[in-house]
């Protein structure tokens, strides 16, 4: 129950002895997720429960967490991939999700980051899983391609998240924006009502799939995935490392045809002012054969979790404690595992005001 209130971002009251207390000196980890119908938030649960260790728990070796002894881990909802790293820049959580390129954009000052210091005390954890680009559009709605949106209403994800950062990426790419679709900045749960309803054509969304938004919307009204692939697509991934040629398989969502489009890695990170011992200790928690059980067995996406590919090329230098960590498994050292910050930068095209 605690575990579970500490993914719900509920603050436990624990029942202390003064033994307990003294031998266990309670800690709160904050870690920024997403939307509660995007693919951060339950993820971000699974791990508050997985590295959560308050006193009274159940030993690593029968089952219990493997986690920091006092540590709770409280996930919060948030707006996604740019809310979280501004979070992290003013220290107001431990540690976030985000996008590889936005990460990095943050990091070097560039790109949607354009204008802003560059968030040079960001540091990676590892990444944790790929996530799509995914456009919905209903199946009766005879948007067949990407070209077809324009003059569409589509949805681009709402403010501070990494969908709007993409959606605008992608329209460029296309030869559509801001200005050729008519957009919406919504929550991905609140697009996929409106879709349900008729009064959107389309909405944007960046998740692993299945993502709770496009499942819920599938359930209701026939839907189509738009392919992402062609020269724009190849161009893009000329022009930007983060990005991954990728097919969501045919009923990932129900009755959806097997669709080309492009991935980014979802990368798990902190600053580089936090403690080394804590974050060695959380990503040792995090990558324990107990975590990636609970993982595997509670979200589709968690099953793709693989500390072997978790700090190649990650998007912004390791934090000290996560780098020892992957040292001490073997993950890291030599060539083929090293880590490189360093990317081409794609400036985005210029953000059109909702």
């Amino acid at each position: 129950m605690l575990a579970g209130a500490a993914a719900l971002g509920l603050m436990p009251v624990l029942p202390l002895s003064a033994g307990t207390a003294a031998a266990q000196e309670l800690r709160y980890f904050r870690l920024a997720t997403g939307t509660t119908s995007g693919t951060y938030f339950p993820i971000g649960g699974l791990i508050a429960n997985a590295v959560s260790n308050p006193p009274g728990s159940r030993p690593c070796d029968k089952g219990g967490s493997c986690g920091i002894p006092g540590l709770i881990v409280v996930a919060q909802a948030s707006n996604g991939s740019v809310e979280n790293i501004e979070l992290l820049r003013s220290g107001a959580v431990e540690a976030g999700f985000a996008q590889a390129d936005v990460a990095y954009w943050a990091y070097s000052g560039t790109g949607s980051f354009t204008g802003k210091p560059a968030f040079e005390g960001l540091r990676s954890l590892g990444m944790l899983y790929s996530e799509a680009i995914q456009v919905v559009v209903r199946s009766d709605g005879f948007i067949d391609r990407m070209a077809d949106l324009k003059g569409r209403a589509i949805s681009l994800g709402e403010e501070g998240s990494g969908t709007l950062v993409e959606a605008r990426l992608i329209l460029d790419a296309f030869g559509l924006s801001e200005t050729t679709v008519t957009p919406a900045y919504l929550k991905p749960g609140t697009a996929a009502d409106r879709l349900a309803k008729g009064e959107l054509d389309g909405f944007f969304m960046v998740g692993g799939f299945p993502v709770a938004a496009v499942s819920d919307v599938a359930a209701r009204v026939p839907i189509r995935l738009i392919p992402i692939d062609g020269e724009p697509a190849e161009r893009l991934r000329r022009s930007l490392r983060f990005y991954i040629e990728t097919e969501i398989p045919a009923e990932a969502y129900p009755g959806t045809a097997p669709t080309p489009t492009l991935s980014l890695g979802a990368e798990l990170l902190t600053r580089a002012d936090r403690d080394p011992d804590l974050i060695h200790g959380v990503v040792k928690a995090l990558w324990h054969e107990n975590t990636r059980r609970v993982l595997a067995e509670g979200h589709p996406k968690g099953r793709s979790f693989d500390p072997a590919k978790a700090a190649v090329n990650v998007s912004v230098p390791l934090h000290p404690g996560a780098e020892r960590y992957y040292r001490e498994a073997g993950l890291l050292g030599n060539a083929a595992n090293e880590t490189d910050a360093r990317a081409p930068v794609l400036e985005p095209p210029p953000a059109a005001k909702p």
